[in-house]
């Protein structure tokens, strides 16, 4: 998987996501390695994509403050594979977490227009 370094130095690749048996749509979505779970999305494409509502969970941000998430679930193509993941519903542009890159290598060339490579470690 592949993607680039953007104008603002933010790593991006494109995830297809979509409701489970259903068509997916490619989003744009920035790399957190931050961000423990697996994809934000705002609730906008949420909506769009007619998400299953999962649960409720609190989760701590970066500046120590505790907020409720709401969570839905998805599938992704990720590696070339289905897979079934959680969605944090945010007020922010989409962000690929680390719950989704577990188990696979990031490279990322930290310039402008750098790529950025995701690959499975074998």
């Amino acid at each position: 998987m592949f993607g680039a370094v953007n104008n603002d130095c933010e790593a991006i690749i494109k995830v297809a996501v979509g409701r489970i048996g259903s068509p997916k749509i490619a989003v744009n979505a920035v790399i957190d390695t931050g961000f423990t779970s697996f994809l934000s999305l705002p609730l906008s494409i949420i909506t769009e994509l007619d998400l299953t509502w999962h649960y409720r969970d609190v989760g701590t941000l970066g500046d120590g403050s505790e907020i409720v998430f709401e969570l839905y679930k998805a599938s992704v193509i990720w590696d070339g594979q289905n897979k079934l993941i959680d969605v944090v519903a945010s007020d922010a542009e989409p962000l690929v977490g680390m719950g989704l890159l577990y188990g696979f290598k990031l490279q990322v060339e930290a310039v402008e227009g750098g790529r950025v490579t995701v690959e499975a470690m074998r």
